[in-house]
């Protein structure tokens, strides 16, 4: 299972990338985040809605990752070690605009060999955790990074 999420940013890439590394802050910017919780060793502790219907249902979630940040190289990256996706690897990578103009574009990867259930494992991944759950929480997270970071 592979996702790809993209936006750009018209905002300089130290706070782009400070509102994107910033991630226990989530929670006070991004209203589907649940929580955020910095553990020990790298390690973080999320939880997220996915609403449904207009919002009227919200399905909770929720996962460990060890979490590296590389601040010269634009990159944040994430490996699962709990919950459903547990051996997901995510990597944000965040690109400055290189004309001058306060733009900078974000893009996250989620790879993803799928949950360890007989036979459903790999199409429950393909068909539903990564479209409908990954795509639906990471396409809300850039959109609100993207309002925080322009601050609109």
């Amino acid at each position: 299972m592979r996702t790809v999420d993209r936006i750009r940013v018209h905002a300089p890439f130290a706070r782009v990338f400070a509102a994107a590394s910033s991630v226990a802050r989530w929670p006070a910017i991004l209203p589907h985040y649940r929580w955020v919780r910095t553990l020990d060793d790298g390690l973080v502790e999320m939880a997220a809605w996915r609403p449904f219907v207009r919002g009227l249902v919200k399905y909770p979630t929720w996962w460990v990752s060890e979490m590296t940040i590389d601040r010269p190289a634009g990159e944040i990256r994430y490996r699962h070690v709990q919950g459903v996706t547990t051996g997901m690897d995510v990597v944000w990578t965040m690109v400055e605009d290189g004309e001058g103009s306060a733009g900078v574009d974000v893009e996250i990867v989620h790879t993803w060999k799928g949950p360890t259930w007989p036979l459903i494992g790999k199409l429950a991944a393909e068909l539903v955790i990564g479209p409908v759950f990954i795509h639906g929480i990471a396409s809300r997270t850039l959109a609100g990074i993207k309002k925080a970071a322009e601050g609109t």
